[in-house]
């Protein structure tokens, strides 16, 4: 098995489900679509029963993708991702909303002498039951509790100096971000912490086009984009993942 499909086998922490409000709104609409059926199907328009049947199946095909993308598929996807990086372990690798804590602590694996630095606003509407002591609970689960650091802040205004850190990844996070201008500014704080040579590997669902051309009014280059397949579909090919990656220059 590969490097990656080993640290995705190994997973020993609780990370929770991404955005619970969507699956539970998803949820709702199936068991909507059931109760439409059973109720026309004893009725005189029952011909037309395959309409709500044919929904909820749609909607419960929905609901297998988007819990594959939160329980499996963004752990795979992101081992890959991580050993595409090829950390050499001395790294300073920095998280922006790190939630429960998935992508940190599988980085901070990666690492001998360095660290991995989390930061999050902690709101569980995007993550459940995201906290700063479930993430910790989650590093010593997974054996890193001594590599690891987490900060409560904000992506557009983060804790840190200039040029701390080798290497900026963010999951899914940026994009809770409401204002264009916020999400502008969180690509602005992270190519700024960024060591000269440092890289950033940013995965979203919404935006990720602004991120793209964020990047390019910044100093970064070799600014790249790529669609990241079904494993993370969060519901269907409409709400699916893409990665923005991009390279701070050595002066």
């Amino acid at each position: 098995m590969p490097a990656s499909g080993l640290v995705a086998a190994r997973r020993r922490g609780a990370y929770g489900v991404d955005a619970p409000w969507a699956l539970f709104g998803l949820e709702c609409g199936m068991i909507a679509a059931v109760g439409w059926a059973i109720g026309i199907a004893s009725s005189p328009a029952h011909r037309w029963v395959w309409v709500p049947s044919l929904i909820a199946l749609v909607m419960l095909a929905q609901i297998a993708l988007f819990v594959h993308a939160t329980r499996r598929g963004k752990v795979h996807v992101w081992a890959e991702l991580l050993d595409e990086l090829g950390l050499h372990g001395d790294e300073r690798v920095l998280d922006l909303g790190c939630g429960r804590g998935l992508v940190l602590l599988m980085a901070a694996q990666r690492l001998a002498t360095g660290r991995a630095v989390g930061v999050d606003l902690w709101r569980s509407v995007d993550q459940s039951g995201n906290a700063p002591d479930v993430t910790m609970r989650n590093a010593h689960a997974e054996g890193v509790a001594d590599r690891i650091e987490l900060y409560t802040g904000d992506m557009t205004n983060l804790p840190f100096g200039d040029a701390g850190f080798d290497v900026v990844v963010s999951s899914l996070a940026i994009h809770n971000i409401k204002d264009k201008a916020g999400r502008a500014k969180a690509i602005d704080e992270a190519v700024r912490v960024l060591r000269p040579g440092g890289r950033l590997a940013i995965v979203d669902i919404s935006a990720v086009d602004e991120y793209q051309h964020r990047l390019g009014q910044t100093d970064a280059r070799d600014v790249r984009v790529r669609p990241l397949g079904w494993r993370m579909w969060w519901g269907g090919p409409w709400m699916s993942s893409r990665l923005v990656t991009a390279v701070k220059p050595i002066v």
